[in-house]
C-alpha cells in the first residue's frame, strides 16, 4: 500500500515498478532501491514510492 503525498489516497498496486542502484553509503556499499510508479484514484496524479532497499 502506497499513500499519496498530496490527498492522502490508498494505492495498494504500482502501475510500473523497476530497480535501479542508489547512491554508496560510508562503507562504499551500494544500494539497489526498487521503486513502484503509483495513480491516485482520487485526484489523478501519478507518484513514486520507494518500496524496497537492498545492499549490493
Amino acid at each position: 500500500m502506497a499513500k499519496c503525498p498530496k490527498c492522502g489516497g490508498e494505492v495498494a498496486n504500482p502501475r510500473k515498478s523497476w530497480k535501479m542502484a542508489g547512491r554508496p553509503d560510508k562503507t562504499g556499499k551500494k544500494v539497489e532501491l526498487t521503486i513502484g510508479l503509483f495513480d491516485c484514484p482520487k485526484c489523478h496524479k501519478p507518484f513514486r514510492v520507494v518500496l524496497s532497499k537492498r545492499k549490493i
